[in-house]
């Protein structure tokens, strides 16, 4: 109705224009649903050209395509590979193929009532294909259940109402699953480093035990109320995210702690001067911070660290951590939830995690061979869907204008002024002695060898000789060249050779050895199957471009012969009727099993013409 220039649309106009055009948008999300459950039709196991085993729940011994079930209970069994060439199609992975066809599936067969809504126009197709997901769980009796429910809300709830209405709904349907999932969830405890990195940061994510969150919490209070002893002038959050790089050296923790003490020792506070109606104000952090360090360097510099036996064996959380750390970590505001860093409110859980496992890397079990004969998971474990293709959920609470942000945490006025340059080099070195101090025998006066950490930094001549410009590191993603010296600390550091990727280094056998998997993690840092979500990494799956030929020509094991993919597109290139060929060292050219070509190199996956896609 509303065509041509919109800038000659009146307000009114211009604003039913976009009402019309999402509608036209939620039409054609509705027509690609109807395209997924056709497409799944034809590719049931008993159509499949691949005629994939009816053997759900079960592995097969060579890796091949397996008849599965996506959408959950009552929905059709669908070719394993299936979602593969309808993602490519799509431009997404075959994870969130697989996930797209599921919902698809799910609506039509378990949520009928919602369905049609959909297909009348009277429901969002996005809001539809999220209770789907959230039903996944279901029995197709509980499903119908909550279809009956929510069909009529859909569209007249925000997705945040709509969100709680299929949570009640799923626990009137299926009480006993939902007090199975609460159980799960509780039971749900892990570390999980987020893949995403801005501007030289990483979040980590951690579901832990009450007593050992705030024993953590107490060290890392220690550590960053040393580094201000030391001399570190950054605001205390700034300092406690230092500590968390600190921790992870505990020679050098324990170092860093002890000189902080006897710094302490050597040069006392000044007693605090006292106010007019008599309370003593000024000294009280710092008097504060020589417990906390006191306490975290042993029972010798504190001697109430230690809890009694009987309180221990109460079980009470509170007496794992020394008494003195306590004061600063546990008590001093408990109306925020100091133990939560300052955040959380009173009974909440520290490091809530929504329990999404996508963050864990896809890590292959190491040792085993490299083709995709091995058997096929269960589908339950299954890498389909693939987690990584859902945006990252931040489990982090949301901003709460209740808390001071021109305060620390201990009531410390925040410095925002950037620190002093000179001062700053200062400090790292006195960081870079202690840590010296740490890794050095007091008896022999000899070096004692660190942890090691191995990082891969890419850079140009250029950025190398004038110390400014933008570098990639391997897992973290773009830098600037000065947050490098953050990034590799207070050292010591050894500096590798670089890796000639020139080089023509092969074997004369199908295992790959270290020294090749490491030259193709270089030379393709991402997976190449078209739209993959994962980067290489030292456990991925290394497939032969050109099959393995035992009574073959030599050097067929070579990084120029090699390709990473995760397990599943392994399994699809290998059983799934799926041709592939090296065009030129960086570019792959996948033909689908209906003869579409897609080209994999540096800059992505882009759709080749295929004129004979027919013969």
């Amino acid at each position: 109705m509303f065509e041509g220039d919109l800038t000659t649309l009146s307000t009114p106009d211009l604003l039913e224009s976009a009402a019309e055009h999402r509608a036209e948008a939620n039409r054609l999300d509705t027509r690609l649903l109807e395209h997924a459950q056709t497409y799944a039709d034809r590719h049931h196991p008993d159509t499949s050209p691949t005629r994939p085993e009816h053997r759900p729940g079960r592995s097969t011994s060579d890796g091949r395509e397996r008849a599965i079930v996506l959408g959950g209970d009552g929905c059709p069994e669908i070719a394993e590979f299936a979602p593969a060439e309808f993602g490519v199609m799509l431009g997404i992975s075959a994870g969130a193929a697989a996930d797209f066809i599921g919902q698809a599936l799910a609506l039509r067969h378990r949520l009928p009532l919602t369905w049609a809504r959909v297909q009348a126009g009277q429901a969002t197709p996005w809001k539809a294909r999220k209770i789907a997901t959230a039903c996944l769980d279901l029995s197709e009796d509980a499903a119908r259940s909550v279809d009956r429910r929510v069909c009529r809300v859909v569209d007249s709830l925000t997705p945040i109402r709509l969100d709680k209405i299929v949570d009640a709904a799923k626990h009137h349907a299926d009480p006993d699953a939902a007090r199975k999932k609460a159980a799960e969830k509780a039971r749900e405890r892990g570390v999980y480093l987020a893949r995403s990195d801005e501007h030289g940061t990483k979040r980590i994510h951690i579901r832990t035990g009450s007593g050992h969150a705030i024993r953590f919490n107490a060290r890392i209070g220690s550590i960053a109320e040393a580094l201000k002893v030391l001399g570190d002038t950054n605001p205390l959050q700034s300092r406690r995210a230092d500590a968390v790089g600190i921790i992870a050296d505990p020679r050098y923790t324990e170092e860093l702690l002890h000189q902080a003490h006897q710094y302490l020792r050597n040069n006392p506070p000044e007693p605090p001067a006292p106010t007019d109606n008599g309370t003593h104000t000024a000294g009280a952090a710092t008097n504060a911070a020589a417990r906390a360090i006191a306490a975290a360097t042993g029972p010798d510099a504190a001697p109430d660290a230690t809890a009694t036996k009987d309180e221990s064996e109460r079980g009470d959380v509170s007496t794992a951590v020394p008494a003195s750390t306590r004061d600063t970590a546990s008590t001093a505001e408990p109306e925020r939830g100091a133990e939560c860093g300052g955040r959380a409110r009173a009974g909440e859980d520290c490091g809530a995690y929504s329990g999404d496992e996508g963050l864990l890397e896809d890590w292959a079990e190491p040792g085993l061979d490299d083709e995709a004969d091995r058997d096929a998971p269960h589908p339950s474990h299954s890498d389909l869907p693939d987690p990584l293709d859902a945006p990252f959920k931040d489990p982090v609470e949301p901003f709460d204008p209740g808390l001071r942000l021109d305060h620390d945490d201990d009531g410390e006025a925040l410095d925002t002024a950037t620190v002093d340059a000179e001062a700053r080099r200062a400090l790292d070195a006195r960081l870079a002695q202690i840590r010296r101090d740490a890794h050095t025998d007091p008896r022999s006066g000899r070096p004692l060898r660190p942890g090691q950490t191995e990082i891969y930094v890419h850079l140009t001549d250029h950025t190398l000789a004038t110390g400014t410009g933008v570098l990639r590191v391997e897992d973290l993603g773009p830098l600037l060249a000065g947050q490098l010296s953050e990034l590799v600390g207070h050292g010591p550091y050894v500096v590798k050779p670089v890796i000639d990727l020139n080089d023509a280094v092969s074997v004369d056998a199908y295992e790959i050895p270290d020294r090749i998997r490491e030259r193709v993690k270089l030379i393709h840092p991402v997976e190449l199957f078209p739209y993959g979500t994962r980067e290489t990494h030292a456990a991925m799956d290394l497939d032969h471009i050109e099959p393995y030929d035992p009574l073959g020509p030599p050097g067929q094991t070579t990084p120029a012969n090699l390709a990473p993919l995760r397990r599943f597109p392994h399994r699809v290139k290998t059983h799934g009727r799926w041709k592939v060929r090296r065009l030129d060292p960086r570019t792959l050219e996948w033909l689908t099993p209906n003869g579409f070509a897609f080209h994999v190199d540096p800059t992505g996956t882009h759709r080749a013409p295929q004129p004979n896609r027919d013969a």
